[in-house]
């Protein structure tokens, strides 16, 4: 069957697994085709080339940004990903091949970036617009490189594999990502071809301008949406589980199995990605099941997430959630019974770019919640001015969330498991749907609270 499959970072990086647990296992001689892989950059090369995704420390298009020599940044790069080539010499891959490749693609990078920065300099255009080419043009960089090593070493075992470049580097054709993705399949016999595909896609829309880190996911959904294969999967280095290994421990978690799309979603608001969420959605309105495997148990089915499934019986599914959240609460007594408190404030986080992930109301004060990364010193002005008092504060989110977990008790069991270790519950809520039940609680108790709900769901 056709398959179209996503590649991450930290197992891109684990090539030899990858070989051996994704390609090969169990298959032989045509076995081995009609597969699509989507590979991400080897795991920390997109952090160097942009920032870095968890702390923030700048890469190379900061040094753009701010008018500062990118030159040495750019050759540093180079040294490093060359570095990164011999690592995979044992496997095939051919090192002089390999690093003039990427020597002359960061090359050819900079004269375009060198370009931007000259624009840049002139005052004359949009900063917003040539910053946004230089962060597309530096992100392809890194899956240029991943998938040119994954095709070169297939190709060494004599496997028929396809370089599928979408990053259009040398192509000016003014093409949309779903336009450029038609063109590259178009003349692949793909019953008789392995494909290896850039995660980043050049598009006039400007992939990175709508999504930002999360690209790699969207190239993969729109492959799936046009090839429409039997099943759409994505290789991590570990499984979707029912709770966090890393709080609660290997043994006190499992594969979730199956799920929704739904949950998938709800899992995103949290931080905890199975599918970046507007990847998913054109999954999901396509009817193509997506399976989340680990790639390093490759004989475990993973999680299978589809549009329809509801767990036939009642149990909460995932355990989840953050500690990196701020609670914006807003007071005034002039609220009550004055319609469009709600939408002034609503108005003012839209002005400002602001998303958030809770509110809970009462009769003079509206409490949000957002990511600590998203505040706005501005955001916070404008409701100071509009409301008598604005209170900010660290919270955590847990979350229970399940397909089909709508039971008397469950509120008053969680709160009780809370309760019992001395954990302090700020604030609560969940929808009509009781798909996800969330309790903010103070940072510092966050894995202490994972737990709690974890051993009380068992």
């Amino acid at each position: 069957m056709l398959t179209v499959e996503k590649i991450g970072g930290t197992s891109m990086s684990a090539l030899q697994d990858v070989i051996k647990n994704i390609i090969l296992f169990e298959r032989t001689g045509d076995q081995l085709y009609n597969r699509i892989f989507v590979v991400s950059a080897f795991s920390g090369v997109t952090d160097l080339l942009l920032e870095n995704k968890k702390t923030g420390a700048p890469g190379v298009y900061h040094r753009i940004a701010k008018h500062q020599n990118f030159h040495r940044p750019l050759k540093d790069l180079i040294v490093k990903l060359k570095v990164i080539n011999k690592k995979y010499a044992d496997l095939g891959l051919d090192l002089a091949v390999a690093d003039q490749f990427i020597e002359n693609h960061v090359n050819q990078a900079q004269k375009y970036l060198e370009n931007l920065a000259n624009i840049l300099a002139s005052g004359y255009v949009s900063k917003e617009g040539i910053l946004q080419a230089a962060r597309e043009i530096l992100a392809s960089i890194g899956e240029s490189h991943s998938a040119f090593n994954f095709t070169n070493i297939l190709q060494n075992m004599n496997i028929n594999t396809a370089l599928v470049d979408l990053s259009g580097f040398d192509d000016h054709r003014a093409f949309t990502i779903d336009q450029r993705i038609k063109h590259a399949f178009k003349n692949i016999e793909l019953k008789k071809t392995l494909c290896i595909v850039t995660g980043y896609a050049k598009g006039t829309e400007g992939i990175m301008r709508e999504f930002d880190r999360g690209y790699s996911e969207v190239t993969f959904s729109k492959i799936a949406g046009f090839l429409r294969p039997a099943e759409a999967i994505i290789h991590k280095e570990y499984h979707l589980s029912t709770a966090d290994p890393a709080l609660v421990g290997l043994e006190n978690c499992t594969p979730v199995g199956y799920t929704n799309y739904d949950i998938a979603d709800q899992l995103a608001d949290v931080g905890m990605e199975a599918i970046h969420p507007k990847a998913s959605k054109p999954l999901e309105v396509s009817g193509i099941n997506l399976r989340i495997k680990n790639t390093f148990e490759p004989s475990h089915p993973g999680t299978l997430i589809t549009r329809e499934f509801v767990c036939e019986h009642k149990r909460v599914e995932v355990i989840t959630g953050t500690d990196k959240l701020l609670m914006i609460d807003v007071y005034d007594p002039s609220m009550v019974g004055n319609v469009g408190s709600d939408l002034q404030i609503m108005q003012a986080f839209y002005d400002h770019k602001v998303s958030y992930t809770f509110k809970a109301t009462s009769a003079n004060s509206i409490s949000i919640v957002i990511w600590a990364r998203d505040f706005n010193k501005k955001l916070i002005s404008k409701l100071e001015d509009d409301f008598e008092k604005v209170t900010i504060e660290k919270v955590a989110m847990v979350c229970l969330l399940g397909t089909n977990m709508d039971q008397p008790g469950l509120l008053a069991k969680s709160a009780n498991a809370l309760t019992e270790n001395n954990i302090n519950i700020k604030s609560a809520g969940f929808a009509l749907r009781k798909v996800n039940i969330q309790f903010l609680i103070a940072p510092e108790q966050f894995k202490m609270a994972i737990i709690a709900l974890n051993k009380a769901m068992k």
